[in-house]
């Protein structure tokens, strides 16, 4: 688990599988994902304030 400033957690990254590296998966995975965290959370307080990604529901 990753905390920040909220209560819940900020991110909770696993690897359920990996032959070789585990925690080289986790830091893929971390990679992909912490450019997008903040707007998760954004969305979570107020989610008028985060950014649309153009999905439907996101008018």
């Amino acid at each position: 688990l990753i905390v920040d400033r909220e209560a819940w957690p900020y991110a909770s990254l696993r690897c359920d599988w990996a032959e070789d590296d585990p925690i080289a998966a986790i830091a893929a995975a971390w990679t992909v994902y912490a450019p997008q965290a903040d707007a998760y959370v954004t969305r979570a307080l107020d989610p008028t304030a985060a950014p649309s990604y153009g999905v439907p529901g996101d008018e």
